[in-house]
């Protein structure tokens, strides 16, 4: 029987830390999870902005963020979000916003690295989430990744038992592709800046290749995967919280990345005919 396995990235396959800023009260949320921050009202949009962390550091911190993306070319991608909206109707918001300043998110990339900065390996993303009904950047946003134990080791398993790792994920796929490299994914098999519906479409794509898909997850914008994959595996390895019907859609809830082999290599003896 074939098996294809599809992690998220941050929070899955990677230790997550994330701030955000929220413009309007000027104050820094440390620790805070952007996938629930979005998902907590219907008009937040989560946005990754390919910059990078150097170039923006240098730039005047009064400048507005607006203005610096547009200055330099810089696009989005949609992470995730509730309401169904065309990029255009986001890039209007974002590239004329009179609110955010590049200082905003200055201070998010330097809290990351201030936090993070021991990891032999890290990766930065920034972005921002936009209110669509505001019309507004809401908040600038940064997150620092590192591999979980075991991660390199849970992958190299699989590929030992005929099994291809994927991963889809809301994350840059430049800096998704970095992190793959380290544990073993090849670039082919890398889907980046991939909102909850397009997981679910690569989900979808898969199943007409291999006989079962997993998809492992630990976090809301996982769910639409979830009710698509042959299995679902919930991974509490980092701590948050998370809502009921995370738990409800996903077959196996796990404590480390490692705890999916033994859920594999039970699939492989079951045959086809089985879920689990």
């Amino acid at each position: 029987m074939s098996v294809a396995v599809v992690f998220d990235s941050a929070g899955t396959l990677l230790a997550t830390y994330r701030v955000a800023k929220d413009i309007a009260s000027k104050k820094l949320l440390p620790g805070i999870e952007t996938t629930t921050l979005t998902f907590s009202s219907p008009d937040r949009v989560l946005l990754v902005l390919p910059v990078h962390s150097r170039e923006t550091l240098a730039t005047p911190a009064d400048l507005l963020l607006s203005e610096y993306l547009v200055k330099n070319n810089i696009s989005f991608g949609v992470s995730c979000t509730r309401k169904i909206t065309t990029s255009d109707e986001v890039g209007d918001v974002l590239y004329t916003d009179t609110h955010a300043h590049v200082g905003d998110l200055q201070e998010c990339i330097r809290n990351v690295w201030t936090v993070c900065q021991a990891e032999a390996i890290l990766t930065l993303n920034s972005g921002a989430i936009v209110n669509m009904a505001k019309k507004e950047i809401e908040f600038t946003i940064t997150a620092g990744g590192w591999p979980f134990e075991g991660a390199k080791e849970t992958i190299t398993a699989l590929h030992r038992l005929g099994v291809p790792a994927f991963i889809a994920s809301g994350d840059r796929t430049t800096k998704l592709e970095k992190m793959a490299d380290h544990l073993g994914i090849p670039r082919d098999r890398v889907y980046g800046v991939a909102t909850p519906s397009v997981k679910a479409q690569i989900i979808c794509d898969l199943q007409r290749e291999y006989d079962k898909v997993i998809m492992v997850g630990d976090g809301i914008n996982d769910l639409c995967a979830f009710q698509q994959a042959d299995i679902a595996i919930l991974t509490e390895q980092q701590p948050a919280e998370r809502p009921e019907e995370l738990f409800a859609a996903a077959d196996y809830v796990v404590t480390s990345v490692s705890g999916i082999l033994p859920i594999v290599r039970n699939l492989l003896e079951s045959g086809p005919g089985s879920r689990s």
